[in-house]
């Protein structure tokens, strides 16, 4: 009996998406918890990119609906979520989460389901160590590789100008330590000295025991492998000691719109990677940034750029293949489609190779003049670097 109900189950599912007038995309994202503030912006970016769909007319002729679940940040409940949108939701396309610590969960779900699985946010490493065949990465570079470009303008400086010691501070998350210690790991070759390389919990929001170590360092380069609230928090602290690196990067945390507000518009000089710039030449970046500004008022950041460039990633291979279901065969058209396709999106053209790692390069940003500004590499700079940074 359990066997039919499980048949008939699968019949009714199978002939009511067959009579579907839209297309319906499952998302699981962190609306709550330790993940919210980027979670959300990644959740205006799927929102404007669906509105963009629809007013001109859907995908293959029909509208997409976006169905979106709140995974409080809990890697157990990510997974949950995206076999409830597979199995009960009756989704025809998944979206992937923020962070690294639910993509790959989220991603081993929708391996298991042979769903193709593009995904704004999972940059470290051991995201495309898994072996899943399945996934995209929708951004210009991983996480080892965002500090590329600085690590090269810093080591092509002259010996008396360059930062001969260093101090990381690191969150226990894999794209957090990602950015951090590729960075470490170049500039360590060189010669520059790693004085602190503290590691803590994604919950910490006591930092006081950590900026003590580092102002006791005198570090004159200070790396934060952070998200948000925890660099805020760090940046507090330090200037509660008065701690003043010539030098000071930060991942993630300084591409939020919050961000100045949050550290008493300290920001003069501060570093910080991003795939993404609103003033991109990209042709659909303008309209992408228009939109965007007309729906919630403001800029889009990185956030919501690598989230509308899932949906064109997706919407690319849907419209080539020409098919949009959770059939197998379909699933699997699309993820070929991709393997050997470029795509062109709001962060630039886009490839990929066979572990869904993307074949580019991330931009550096710097508050200059009280406004963030890519300074790196030179032929994308809107204005030039600044060394050594103001005190904060």
């Amino acid at each position: 009996m359990a066997a039919t109900a499980l048949t008939l189950t699968g019949c009714l599912s199978a002939g009511s998406r067959a009579g579907q007038d839209t297309i319906r995309i499952g998302i699981s994202l962190p609306l709550t918890g330790d993940f919210s503030e980027p979670g959300k912006g990644v959740r205006r970016g799927y929102e404007t990119w669906a509105d963009h769909v629809n007013s001109r007319g859907g995908l293959l002729g029909r509208q997409v609906e976006l169905r979106i679940l709140d995974d409080q940040s809990n890697a157990d409940r990510v997974a949950a979520d995206y076999e409830k949108l597979i199995n009960q939701d009756g989704a025809d396309l998944i979206f992937g989460p923020f962070s690294t610590r639910l993509v790959i969960p989220a991603a081993q779900v929708a391996e298991d389901y042979g769903f193709l699985f593009v995904e704004p946010a999972g940059a470290a490493e051991e995201v495309f160590q898994q072996g899943f065949d399945n996934l995209f990465y929708a951004a210009p570079a991983v996480a080892e590789d965002h500090y590329d470009h600085l690590a090269e303008a810093i080591l092509a400086m002259p010996p008396h100008q360059r930062p001969a010691t260093a101090a990381y501070a690191v969150m226990d998350d894999p794209f957090a330590k990602g950015t951090a210690h590729g960075l470490k790991t170049q500039l360590e070759a060189a010669g520059v000295r790693t004085l602190v390389d503290e590691q803590y919990p994604p919950n910490t929001t006591d930092f006081g025991s950590i900026a003590a170590k580092i102002a006791d360092s005198r570090a004159e380069l200070l790396v934060g492998g952070t998200q948000y609230q925890d660099a805020v928090n760090l940046i507090v602290a330090l200037r509660q000691l008065g701690h003043q690196p010539t030098m000071a990067a930060f991942s993630t945390a300084p591409t939020n719109p919050e961000f100045p507000r949050a550290i008493g518009q300290h920001t003069e000089g501060i570093l910080s990677p991003t795939g993404y710039t609103p003033a991109a030449p990209y042709p659909s970046n303008q309209e992408f940034v228009a939109l965007h500004q007309q729906k919630f008022g403001t800029e889009p950041t990185e956030d919501e750029a690598n989230a509308y460039t899932t949906g064109q990633v997706v919407a690319a291979a849907v419209q080539a293949v020409g098919c949009a279901d959770p059939d197998p065969d379909c699933q699997r058209r699309l993820v070929d489609w991709l393997r050997t396709n470029q795509v062109d999106t709001v962060v630039g053209p886009l490839s990929w190779d066979e572990t869904g790692k993307p074949r580019g390069a991330h931009l550096i940003q710097q508050y200059v003049d009280g406004r963030i500004q890519i300074v790196l590499p030179d032929h994308a700079a809107q204005t030039r670097l600044v060394h050594p940074k103001p005190a904060w």
